[in-house]
C-alpha cells in the first residue's frame, strides 16, 4: 500500500539534484503572470471549441426533432421527399452525398499523388515552383465558378463526348449499359464528382507534397542506391513513412466534398427520386436540398427534415474521421507485427 505513494528512484533524484543546485522545480503558481494568462487563453480556446461543437448538434437536434419523432431511423432510408404531402425521406440525398463523394475521391486521390510525386520527384527546378503556385490557387477559385462552368462548359462536353459514345457502345451490355442510361444532357452524379474532384485535388495535393518533401533524403537515396527505382522508393519508403500526412490529406478533401454546396447544386440536377444506379441520372445531395428548399421551408415537418438532414451530414462526416482513425491504428499495429 505504501509504494503507491512512493516516489520512483527517478523522481527522487532530480528532486534532490534541484534542491542542491538551488533550483526549485517550477509550477504553475511560480510562472509570471502572463504565461499564466496565456495557459488559461489556450485551455479557454481548446474548451470553448468543444463547446461550440457540442451546442451544434445540440441544436442540430432540437431543430430536427419534430421529424425525429415523426419518421425516426427510417428517415434513412424512406426514398419519397414530397413538401406538398408534407411526406419526407432522406435516402435520396444521402445516397447522392456519398456517390459524388467517392466518385470524386477516386479521381483526385490518383490525380493528386501523380502531381505530388511529379513536383517532389520528377520535375524540373525552374518548372517546380510555379506549377506548384498554379495548383494551388485553383483552391482559390470560388466554388461557384466551378458550378457555372460545370453547367455551361463541362457538362455539353461530358455528354458529347462521353455520355453519348458509352452509351452507344455499352447498349448490349447488361449491367454496364444501366451506369451509363439516362437522357444525355450531362447533368448527374458523374458530372458533379468529376466537379468535385477538381475542387479538392489542390488540396490533397499540396497536403501530399508537402509530406512527401519532408521524408528524410538518406532515405531515399539509399533506397535509389540499392537500385530502386523512382516507383518502389515512392511505395517502399516514402508512402510508409508519410502515411500519416496522406490519409490526412485524403480525409481532409473528402470533407470539403461532402460539405460542398453550390458547385454540386449546378450540376447534379436536383431530382428528388432514384429511378436507377446510372452514374448520368440526376440525383441530389444533402447541401444541394439545403440550399435549395432550406429559405423557402414552412416551420414545421419540412424544416426538421432538412435539420434532420444536416445532423446526417454531420454525422457521416463524424464515421468518416473516426474511420480514418481507426486506419492508421491498424496501419501502426501491422508494423509493429512486422517489426
Amino acid at each position: 500500500m505504501s509504494s503507491q505513494f512512493s516516489a520512483s528512484p527517478t523522481t527522487v533524484n532530480i528532486h534532490a539534484a534541484t534542491r542542491n543546485a538551488g533550483v526549485h522545480p517550477v509550477t504553475r503558481r511560480s510562472l509570471p503572470l502572463w504565461d499564466r494568462l496565456f495557459a488559461a487563453a489556450a485551455y479557454g480556446a481548446a474548451w470553448l471549441t468543444l463547446g461550440l461543437l457540442v451546442a451544434i448538434i445540440v441544436s442540430l437536434v432540437i431543430g430536427a426533432m419534430p421529424a425525429i419523432r415523426e419518421y425516426g431511423l427510417s428517415f434513412l432510408w424512406r426514398s419519397e421527399w414530397d413538401p406538398v404531402q408534407n411526406r419526407y425521406g432522406g435516402l435520396v440525398m444521402i445516397y447522392g452525398t456519398v456517390a459524388t463523394s467517392l466518385i470524386a475521391l477516386l479521381i483526385a486521390v490518383p490525380v493528386s499523388f501523380g502531381i505530388a510525386l511529379f513536383l517532389t520527384e520528377l520535375s524540373p527546378a525552374w518548372l517546380r515552383r510555379p506549377l506548384g503556385m498554379a495548383i494551388e490557387l485553383l483552391a482559390a477559385v470560388p466554388s461557384i465558378v466551378y458550378g457555372m462552368w460545370g453547367l455551361l462548359v463541362f457538362s455539353p462536353l461530358l455528354s458529347t463526348y462521353v455520355q453519348q459514345p458509352l452509351q452507344r457502345l455499352l447498349a448490349d451490355v447488361p449491367v454496364l449499359r444501366e451506369l451509363v442510361s439516362g437522357a444525355p444532357v450531362g447533368i448527374g452524379l458523374l458530372s458533379a464528382g468529376i466537379i468535385l474532384a477538381i475542387m479538392i485535388i489542390p488540396y490533397i495535393a499540396a497536403v501530399m507534397r508537402d509530406v512527401f518533401e519532408i521524408t528524410p533524403a538518406m532515405l531515399k537515396e539509399s533506397a535509389y542506391a540499392l537500385g530502386s527505382t523512382t516507383w518502389e522508393v515512392m511505395f517502399k519508403v516514402v508512402l510508409p513513412y508519410t502515411k500519416t500526412g496522406v490519409i490526412g490529406g485524403v480525409m481532409l478533401g473528402l470533407g470539403r466534398a461532402i460539405g460542398e454546396t453550390m458547385a454540386v447544386t449546378f450540376v447534379i440536377g436536383n431530382f428528388n427520386q432514384i429511378k436507377s444506379l446510372s452514374l448520368f441520372e440526376a440525383a441530389n445531395s444533402i447541401t444541394s436540398a439545403l440550399a435549395n428548399e432550406f429559405a423557402e421551408a414552412g416551420a414545421g415537418l419540412h424544416q426538421a427534415s432538412l435539420i434532420y438532414l444536416g445532423l446526417i451530414l454531420f454525422f457521416i462526416t463524424f464515421v468518416v474521421l473516426g474511420f480514418s482513425k481507426l486506419l492508421l491504428q491498424q496501419l501502426k499495429k501491422s508494423e509493429g507485427h512486422r517489426a
